[in-house]
């Protein structure tokens, strides 16, 4: 059993179901620079944080174009079509069990602060957390201080937060910061690349909810 005062949620793969448009949106983009398109499976493979790596592996070359010019393309075609993707199946039924707990959640994303608002509104979740927490840009260099200013801010101890994400890094950050962290293997990262993090990793929104109940105290 581990003590849980507070939950803070990754939003994008964790939550909104989008690996499909985060593919579609960046295959436009390979086109467009004469790069090989890519499957959904090559995605999980390589996706990771910062953004601009990944970028790399797709064969991008930042000597001849910005990282910013190909991460602003990526977001225009990706935001031509954010109110698309739904949430996880399961995920307002585990949000509300996890209230009627009272435990206290939050969201900190490394989407855009703007963009996050606008879908938690379009979503209507926006009552089940105290926070709701993105970026000043959207090139998804990750959200490391974030969390860690978010922590210091809340004057909470990291051992009684759980930190759920769906990538290495949020794995990373969660212990790096000291807090305990569980992966979904329903997002941004396949399986086998999740499974060397050595933490728990569930597949689905039901299987979270019974881990939840099952190994947390508050």
């Amino acid at each position: 059993m581990i003590k849980c005062k507070h939950i803070i949620w990754d939003w994008n793969g964790t939550l909104l179901d989008d690996v499909w448009l985060s593919v579609q949106s960046i295959n436009k983009i390979l086109i467009k620079y004469k790069l090989p398109k890519i499957s959904e499976s090559r995605y999980l493979e390589n996706f990771t944080f910062p953004v601009i790596d990944y970028y790399e592996l797709l064969g991008f070359d930042f000597n001849k174009y910005s990282f910013e010019e190909v991460g602003t393309e990526f977001i225009k075609e990706y935001t031509e079509k954010q109110f698309t993707p739904g949430l996880h199946r399961g995920t307002i039924d585990l949000l509300s069990s996890l209230k009627d707990l009272n435990i206290d959640q939050s969201i900190i994303s490394a989407a855009t602060q703007r963009m996050l608002d606008q879908l938690i509104e379009y979503h209507r979740i926006n009552d089940f957390f105290v926070d709701i927490i993105g970026q000043d840009n959207h090139y998804a260099y990750g959200k490391e201080e974030t969390v860690r200013k978010w922590i210091d801010e809340k004057q909470l101890d990291p051992s009684s937060i759980l930190f759920i994400g769906d990538t290495i890094h949020d794995n990373e950050i969660a212990v790096k910061l000291g807090m305990k962290s569980i992966l979904v293997s329903h997002g941004h990262t396949d399986y086998k690349r999740l499974n060397q993090s050595g933490t728990v990793i569930l597949d689905s929104m039901n299987s979270l909810e019974s881990w939840i109940k099952n190994n947390i105290y508050l």
